[in-house]
């Protein structure tokens, strides 16, 4: 009688390990991403947060909303509230700190969006605008809204960086290319920098490019970033060549 063999794929088998193929039968054999970890540092999101801050004092009078000192202490908040819940690492997060995050978060992508607006309505108005003072703040707009949506997708991918910490989900809603590798996903794990590559990209070619949004809301947040993206860069342009009014 001939011998039978279980032809069957195993979890250990198929490029995106844990997601297409299941996850491993032991924590040893899982990628890093997968594993519980000590978590990252909080570095990268301090220093981009403060980067925000910076961005935000620069902006011409014209395309920010007023007080202004009250959008930069706001934002400095969230640095220091950063900074004292986490003195480390982001192994741990509170219910509480988590909605302070988000909540903060959602403040500074709303004011970004309002200076977008007054950016378009000086532009299409016809207003005067010196070149510098255009040219200034469209970077200083367009830089913000990639570190803002960096941190958007930093904190929601797989429940935030505690929960990836941990391991607690399974499915992730951005694939990196070292997800589609075991060797490369033996010992890695999305930090905040990659989140922030991943926005810079996204924002310069107003799609995906070497990430893949998975869930639902992330392609949302996706486009809407492109969208912010493209709207910002091509009016910027068109009064640049003298083709709206006002140029």
């Amino acid at each position: 009688m001939p011998e039978v063999t279980d032809e069957r794929p195993t979890a250990a088998q198929g490029p995106l390990t844990g997601v297409a193929t299941g996850l491993h039968s032991s924590t040893e054999r899982s990628p890093a991403w997968r594993r519980h970890t000590e978590g990252e540092q909080r570095w990268w999101v301090a220093l981009s947060i403060l980067l925000v801050v910076v961005l935000q004092s620069l902006l011409p009078q014209r395309f920010t909303i007023h007080p202004r000192f009250l959008l930069q202490a706001i934002e400095f908040a969230a640095l220091v509230t950063l900074v004292v819940t986490h003195p480390e690492r982001m192994s741990k997060r509170t219910k509480g700190v988590r909605a302070a995050s988000q909540a903060l978060l959602a403040f500074v992508a709303v004011t970004n969006v309002i200076s977008v607006v007054l950016l378009i309505h000086q532009i299409t108005s016809g207003g005067k605008i010196p070149a510098t003072e255009l040219l200034l703040g469209g970077a200083e707009i367009w830089f913000t809204n990639a570190i803002v949506f960096a941190l958007w997708y930093w904190e929601y991918d797989r429940g935030g960086p505690a929960s990836r910490a941990r391991g607690d989900v399974e499915i992730p809603d951005f694939l990196f290319p070292q997800m589609t590798d075991d060797k490369l996903a033996a010992n890695w794990e999305p930090i905040f920098m990659d989140y922030l590559f991943m926005s810079y990209t996204n924002s310069t070619a107003f799609s995906p490019t070497d990430t893949l949004p998975l869930s639902r809301w992330a392609k949302a947040l996706f486009m809407a970033q492109s969208a912010i993206s493209l709207v910002t860069v091509a009016l910027i342009a068109a009064r640049a060549v003298n083709i709206l009014p006002g140029s």
